[in-house]
């Protein structure tokens, strides 16, 4: 048979169309394949000869091509589970079905991955007398997929389970203590002053606590247990059977397993501390939301007390109303999510000079049922706490893109909250939907909070790289509120600043606020970013922002958040 790759293929191309016309059917078919990266193979099972087109394009530097011409030498290839498949297809009496494909590894080492696919030739006995198909390389896609279903179960940087797959286990473990009339509890366990660490040794000494605090933890555990990662500086950890008794025990256990040892990393030697706040169940939490709610209220309150503290749930009155308003809330989150009310409404930030409108900036607001509208800081704090931001933020910026493209003469802007931006996997995932959505990149601003675009720094560094590298805008909401440093975010790369609204609101009443603000805008021309002042809520304070630099207006003064506003209409094509 003709080599594809080296005949056929350079000669075809070199006719350009004439010569694709001019090939017969049996040519065109063989360049399709070479295109698609396949080898073609022909297997007459009396003689075991097998015949190749394109084998040295495609399988060269994975295999030597002279074993691959007999049917031993190919099954020899495979590894004995994929021998067996494919000899088992191939002896097949009478197969329904004359097509078959199978994917298997190589006896080689290291290992790769193909995917075959054939037709089987049958006499009039029902035996196969010849198989005729391709061959591809599916290494990287075989490892992708095993990637993307071991990051759907287990946390990347320390390989226990995520927050998901934890949930998952802790409502199993509820499930079977209530069957059997028995108990569980479940723990939060977070590392102490974790930023503390960041800013000292530098972010991959935290990571390297993180990843050992975790194995530590671990091995405290019992073999049926189960440990996952929630947060950023956070383990759950689920305790089969466990009486009331022992959960103090059981955390003390867990603590001396942080305190014994110092953790070795890169950046030197580092103490580390947890705190654990646990409840109960199922007495004090018939679901895992409610299990994780109440570990989280029991730690926040061992927090209060300092490092290394313990706090079992207890349940109060005030405690109770407390949660279930955010259960009621989540739940009316996940609603508004399933029939799309969630909503925004755009408030214009304009130019000083122009006192135009230069873009959006999209608040989200849920619309009830009765037709009574909620602001995003009545429901996205318990959104945050229960860990459903991450579905708010996701449709957050799938309605941006949506406006984006019935309004191209619009640029919005939209925030990611503090929770989202410290999930690397969520923020991949937004990476990928605006790199879908290129088109309309350049018309979108994502705004970070100060405090959350520094929790996780270097992660946030490469996730502000990347929207720029496609189009997008990044800024910083409420800068001051935290007093970082201009060289973090210029480090960060951002585009722009807006500054707190709280030192803008009246700023006319207010030296000390005016010195405040003018050194932020001159620190941030210095860095070359824009400045947007928050809350302008006068003429007078407009004036005065103007004639110290800042280059965008936001506030009441200039436009009240509208969810039906007028916008320019696209020219006609």
């Amino acid at each position: 048979m003709l080599g594809v790759q080296g005949t056929l293929l350079p000669k075809t191309i070199g006719n350009g169309l004439k010569g694709l016309v001019q090939a017969n059917e049996a040519e065109r078919l063989r360049l399709a394949v070479a295109g698609a990266r396949q080898a073609i193979f022909d297997w007459t099972i009396a003689d075991d000869m097998v015949v190749w087109d394109g084998a040295h394009a495609v399988l060269a530097g994975h295999v030597d091509i002279a074993r691959l011409h007999t049917g031993k030498g190919l099954c020899g290839w495979m590894s004995e589970k994929g021998r067996e498949k494919l000899l088992g297809l191939v002896n097949e009496h009478n197969p329904p079905e004359p097509g078959f494909e199978l994917e298997f590894e190589t006896a080689s080492l290291p290992s790769e991955w193909f995917e075959l696919r054939a037709v089987r030739l049958v006499n009039s006995a029902g035996k196969t007398e010849r198989v005729a198909g391709v061959i591809r390389a599916v290494t990287e896609q075989k490892q992708m997929v095993t990637r993307l279903t071991y990051l759907a179960a287990y946390d990347e940087l320390t390989g226990h389970l995520n927050r998901t797959r934890l949930r998952e286990e802790l409502t199993r473990a509820i499930a079977q203590a209530s069957a059997n009339q028995k108990h569980c509890a479940y723990f939060v366990a977070s590392i102490d002053k974790l930023a503390v660490i960041n800013e000292t040794y530098g972010f991959d000494a935290a990571d390297e606590v993180i990843v050992a605090t975790g194995r530590k933890l671990s091995e405290t555990l019992r073999a049926g247990d189960a440990i996952g990662r929630t947060a950023g500086n956070k383990f759950g950890i689920v305790l089969s059977e466990c009486g009331e008794q022992e959960m103090a025990s059981v955390a003390e256990r867990l603590r001396a397993a942080l305190r014994a040892d110092v953790i070795q990393t890169g950046a030197g030697k580092v103490s580390a501390t947890i705190s654990i706040g646990a409840v109960w169940l199922p007495a004090h939490g018939c679901t895992s939301q409610e299990a994780m709610l109440h570990a989280e209220q029991a730690l926040e309150a061992a927090k209060a007390s300092g490092r290394n503290g313990f706090v079992v749930y207890k349940r109060s009155s005030q405690k109770e109303t407390m949660r279930r308003r955010l259960v009621t809330i989540a739940d009316d989150v996940l609603e508004a999510l399933d029939d799309h009310r969630l909503v925004f409404a755009y408030q214009p930030i304009v130019g000083a000079r122009s006192r135009l409108p230069e873009h959006y900036e999209c608040l989200l607001r849920l619309a009830h049922k009765d037709g009574s509208i909620a602001a995003a800081g009545e429901f996205i704090p318990a959104a945050e706490t229960l860990g459903l931001v991450r579905l708010v933020d996701r449709r957050v910026l799938e309605m941006a893109v949506a406006q984006l493209y019935a309004n191209p003469k619009v640029k919005l802007s939209i925030n990611v909250s503090g929770t989202t931006a410290g999930d690397p996997s969520w923020l991949q995932s937004f990476i990928t939907y605006v790199r879908e959505n290129r088109e309309v990149a350049e018309r979108m601003t994502i705004e970070l909070t100060e405090t959350a675009a520094l929790h996780a720094f270097e992660e946030n560094a490469r996730f502000v790289s990347r929207l720029r590298d496609m189009g997008c805008r990044v800024a910083i909401d409420d800068f001051g509120a935290g007093y970082t440093s201009f060289r973090n975010l210029h480090n960060l790369r951002v585009d722009m600043v807006k500054i707190d609204g709280a030192y803008v609101k009246e700023l006319t009443a207010s030296p000390d606020n005016q010195l405040f603000v003018r050194t932020l805008v001159d620190l941030a021309k210095n860095f070359r970013l824009e400045t947007v002042a928050e809350w302008v809520d006068s003429e007078n304070d407009a004036q005065l922002l103007n004639k110290f630099g800042v280059d965008y207006f936001q506030g009441y003064w200039f436009g009240k958040p509208d969810m039906a506003p007028h916008w320019p209409a696209a020219k006609p094509n």
